[in-house]
């Protein structure tokens, strides 16, 4: 059986579900996108290649098997891309939350069927309309920050992954962390003008230090409650170049530790 405990982000990492880059088929056409980074690329000729993406998940997995981390693989699903397994559940102290992700995205849930059977703890399938990916929860302790989108206009942009129904769900149902919903840009087709989940502008990376890049975020109140909360000296403000370039999506295995793309220095 596979124990789960997450109260924080930077705590020890023991083990995690790491994506896979095998048979993603062709790459995507313009019409086939659900995200403006990936329309982006497609339209720039930058979009990467299956053995470029192999690449860099194998240097993934080898810098987390460098430092003692256990690694579960997703059971491969022909024509699927399987890299961004994050977004497909989440943990909150003991209890794994099942997404209810895009339509678009539900054959990757298949992958982590087996390894769901093996949780030492029941996997809670929330209700239908309430819509949640796992890269909009960053557990931080006491507190729950989750990104969302709260707009009338929510169901037609497929960028916006996180709506309220399921916050006010949580709400309820864990009532021994606070739930603090942060609101982020969304746009169907502008890269400059969306924000996928809250992880791709906002991460904490030890009990009183986080990344925050305030251009992702549509409200500038959440960016002054961040910087509050954790206070000017330990935040680290991206520009709206490191905010296009993810800083804030980075993996903490210790509080020693943070994996971080090649590109962020």
């Amino acid at each position: 059986m596979i124990n789960i405990n997450i109260e924080n982000e930077y705590s020890r990492l023991k083990t995690v579900i790491l994506g896979i880059a095998d048979d993603l088929g062709v790459p995507p056409k313009e019409s086939d996108a659900y995200d403006p980074r990936s329309l982006y690329h497609i339209k720039n000729n930058s979009y990467p290649f299956e053995d470029d993406l192999l690449r860099e998940v194998d240097s993934f997995h080898n810098k987390l098997i460098k430092h003692n981390v256990d690694i579960i693989r997703p059971d491969n699903i022909n024509n699927c891309n399987q890299i961004f397994v994050r977004d497909l559940g989440f943990v909150i102290s003991n209890l794994f939350f099942l997404s209810n992700i895009v339509p678009n995205r539900y054959d990757e849930l298949k992958g982590i069927n087996d390894t769901l059977k093996n949780l030492d703890v029941g996997v809670i399938k929330l209700p239908e309309f309430m819509h949640i990916e796992g890269g909009d929860v960053i557990v931080h302790n006491d507190k729950v920050f989750i990104g969302t989108y709260t707009e009338d206009d929510y169901s037609s942009l497929i960028t916006a992954r996180t709506n309220y129904s399921s916050i006010d769900y949580l709400k309820k149902m864990i009532t021994t962390k606070e739930i603090i919903p942060l609101e982020l840009k969304k746009s169907n087709t502008d890269i400059y003008k969306n924000t996928l989940h809250l992880d791709c502008c906002f991460q904490t990376i030890s009990n009183d230090k986080a990344i925050i890049c305030p251009d992702g975020f549509k409200n500038r109140k959440d960016v002054e409650y961040l910087i509050n909360y954790f206070g000017e000296n330990n935040t680290f403000i991206a520009t709206s170049e490191e905010t296009f370039e993810l800083t804030s999506n980075v993996l903490v295995i210790s509080p020693e530790v943070i994996v971080s793309s090649a590109k962020i220095r």
